[in-house]
């Protein structure tokens, strides 16, 4: 260390930048360092001049976990709440009692910049650094000086906004005249997981790798019944995705600057900014099997390439369903530095009347309304979670506080404060069922905890009369990737108190009281209990083959004989819940005689259901019954998905950092039928391009593979991620997690430079 300097600072006006002052010119702008000269010759030699800054951007990146960005290259990344260093070069000896220093931080794109909002930062460096302040304050202290350069700690306040920032340093000389350095870097300020004062602090250091760090994660598709993960890559630290997060706050999310500090703020515009309906936003929503003049939402395989093309061409992506807007929005949020996750909701309720019900209207030909039921149930609905506190709600009753895991929802369903966009929304909140507490958790209690309801439609003079009310339909399996593990962790008790237990139905009696809706209930028509309905479905059918569907009739009576006349049906569905085509149905009457039981079985042929089947292989399979003279009528739905392949990988050696490796990509064809030109896309890290591979044939029972060259670029667990599409398979895809070997070369060194001081680095991506 050298000497350390001390004596008295003389302040100066911060906010003077001394506009009569030019600009000074950059040169020898490499590896962190910069420097600048005054072309002017009226300014003397003796003003204390700033001739080069060491950024310490590699020492710096790896104290505050941004080294993995992309932008790292050519940007200052630090996280807000902790200091961060850099070394200031001048044209002679700093001298105390003659010389004063000035730090000016501006946000980049704001045209008003204020010391009162906070976009307008002035500091004056103090002597040392054991004190750099509160928390709340900007800070900054001299941490050595020798000869001809001063080196500093520069501390944010762990309430700055998040966003890119200008840094101009001037500089004084006691009795007149000044200089100013502009830095011709950004600076970009980020959350701060790791700052127990900051709103997003995590305190669990795994939970903090795997919800900020990882750049893969498992997104849950599919149905209760046929639960399917599929990788996504996340990509938060590859080119132009962190610049494309915080313009698009400015921009399309119109936080203003001053604002972009505050998480809640900042998560809620995110989740409108992320779809295209009101401002166009990143990805253009499409629930068709139409994706013309775009690509189809089953192709995008991570939300690198979608933020890439919005950064560019600054027009909304075609096209995305709910996964895809759940991915850019964890990308962006952990770019930010905002905790995230991906979860998912089986049988989750799309309530358009806010009446807590998903009432689902039939006709007489026992076919759904679609016209009547505006109220829908997705197979499944991907949302995400955000980690933070709620200081804005304050504390509930019972001392129940809201902080912690919020819910985020892109996917435009419904507007909230005129706009499409979900949340935050306290999942202890709707727990609980304060359905009133900002933002939206009446409409999540919906998602997770509503009663599905079936009525009996006879035209519009008619009563309408209550076939079955089902208590347990809504919100199963709810899904998020395990910490630090490639399996699923179930949450539905985060959101939910147990089914059939007298604390969910109390919740939801208390929901259901401070709903603004009126909410009518109806007894069912229950009082006749002596013949039951089962309607039963084969697991794990693999697409391609045939499959049933069985109906049991059980006659409870001891001596009456029953007979049931009805239909089971089974349509193509969007995992919306609409239906398709119908691919079969068929009538049955059948006599049960007492204490006995019948089965009724469908059986659908690859045949019947290929050409009518749906992107992502859904059916809707129902059945209607009424018992013979009784008023006793039944109704039932259920979704189903056949299963498709796995894509599997590879590798034909070992797996070290920085040296090639081939891998294989191999795909085999479960239909009767070839296939035919056919693409893998695949993506992982270090593919700045996802490899494309045109497959001309793969006939029946056969094998397609491709082989290519891989460099993995650093050490440590990374994921390869795969697609596969043709006319006759779609939406097939694939992982392989591995662990990537150090490369013999590599010096791994933890404590880089003989400064590293500002704390002790103990997370790394693992």
């Amino acid at each position: 260390m050298g000497n350390k300097i001390t004596g008295k600072y003389h302040s100066v006006d911060c906010c003077n930048l001394c506009p009569e002052d030019q600009p000074m010119r950059i040169v020898n702008l490499k590896r962190g360092s910069m420097s600048a000269y005054d072309e002017r010759d009226s300014i003397t030699e003796d003003i204390l001049g700033v001739i080069s800054i060491d950024l310490y951007l590699e020492e710096n990146h790896d104290e505050h976990h941004t080294d993995f960005f992309s932008a790292a290259k050519e940007a200052l990344i630090v996280r807000r709440g902790e200091p961060f260093r850099m070394r200031l070069n001048f044209n002679r000896p700093f001298n105390p009692n003659r010389d004063a220093i000035s730090f000016i931080f501006t946000v980049a794109d704001e045209k008003k910049p204020s010391p009162g909002h906070g976009t307008l930062i002035g500091i004056v460096p103090r002597d040392g650094i054991d004190n750099l302040g509160d928390p709340l304050d900007w800070g900054a202290g001299i941490e050595e000086h020798e000869g001809q350069s001063l080196q500093l700690l520069i501390k944010p306040s762990v309430t700055c906004p998040v966003a890119e920032w200008k840094l101009d340093i001037d500089t004084k000389l006691l009795g007149g005249g000044s200089r100013s350095f502009i830095l011709p870097r950004p600076i970009y300020i980020l959350f701060n997981p790791w700052c127990p004062n900051d709103q997003v602090y995590m305190p669990v250091r795994d939970k903090r790798k795997e919800y900020v760090l990882h750049d893969t994660t498992l997104i849950w598709r599919g149905s209760y019944n046929r639960l399917r993960p599929s990788v996504w890559k996340l990509g938060q630290f590859e080119r132009h995705v962190l610049e494309c997060s915080l313009k698009l706050l400015g921009t399309i999310g119109r936080v203003p600057a001053s604002y972009r500090g505050d998480p809640v703020r900042v998560s809620r515009a995110l989740s409108a900014a992320v779809n295209s309906v009101d401002d166009d936003g990143v990805i253009l929503g499409n629930w068709t099997e139409d994706f013309s003049g775009g690509i189809a939402p089953t192709k995008w395989i991570g939300s690198t390439e979608i933020l890439q093309q919005f950064y560019k061409t600054q027009k909304p992506v075609k096209y995305g369903q709910c996964w895809n807007f759940s991915g850019v929005l964890t990308t962006i949020a952990r770019a930010l530095g905002i905790p995230s996750r991906i979860v998912t909701c089986y049988s989750s309720a799309h309530d358009t009347q806010a009446s807590l019900t998903v009432d689902i209207f039939v006709d007489h030909n026992n076919k759904k309304m679609d016209a009547e039921t505006t109220d829908s149930i997705w197979n499944y609905h991907v949302w995400n979670e955000v980690w933070m506190t709620r200081p804005d709600l304050g504390v509930g009753s019972n001392g129940v506080t809201y902080d912690g895991w919020q819910v985020v929802d892109a996917t435009p369903q419904e507007a909230s404060d005129n706009m499409y966009r979900v949340g935050p929304a306290s999942v202890a909140a709707v727990k609980n069922g304060e359905i009133l507490r900002s933002f939206d958790c009446g409409f999540v209690f919906s998602e997770v905890n509503a009663d599905k309801v079936y009525w009996r439609y006879n035209g519009p003079f008619q009563p309408i009369k209550l076939l079955r009310k089902d208590t347990m339909a809504i919100g199963h399996l709810i899904s998020t990737k395990a910490v630090l593990k490639w399996e699923r962790d179930d949450i539905t008790h985060s959101y939910k108190y147990e089914e059939r237990t007298d604390e969910e139905r109390n919740v939801m009696l208390k929901a259901l009281k401070q709903s603004r809706h009126a909410f009518s209930r109806y007894y069912l028509n229950d009082s006749f209990n002596e013949v039951e309905f089962d309607m039963q479905l084969g697991d794990d059918i693999k697409i391609g083959e045939n499959f049933a569907v069985v109906v049991a009739i059980a006659n409870r009576s001891l001596q009456n004989a029953y007979t049931a006349i009805g239909q089971l049906s089974c349509d193509t569905a969007l995992y919306t819940g609409l239906n398709g085509q119908e691919v079969k149905s068929m009538n049955f009457e059948i006599k049960i005689q007492p204490e006995a039981s019948e089965y009724i079985r469908m059986e659908v042929t690859f045949e019947d259901y290929y050409k009518k089947l749906t992107s992502q292989a859904s059916f809707n399979i129902s059945c209607s019954a009424v018992v013979k003279d009784t008023d006793y009528e039944y109704f039932a739905q259920d979704d189903f998905r056949v299963r498709k392949p796995d894509i599997k990988f590879t590798f034909q050696g070992d797996v070290v950092a920085k040296q090639a490796v081939d891998v294989i990509v191999r795909l085999t064809n479960p239909l009767p039928v070839p296939l035919r030109k056919g693409t893998f896309h695949i993506e992982g890290p270090g593919i700045e391009k996802p490899l494309r591979f045109r497959i001309a044939e793969i006939p029946v029972g056969g094998t397609a593979a491709s082989t290519f060259k891989y460099v993995p670029p650093y050490a440590g667990r990374a994921s390869l991620l795969a697609k596969f599409s043709c006319k006759e398979l779609d939406d097939v895809d694939g992982y392989l997690h591995y662990e990537v070997r150090p490369h013999p070369d590599d010096i791994i060194n933890p404590y880089r430079s003989s400064h590293n001081i500002i704390r002790r680095r103990n997370d790394v991506i693992a």
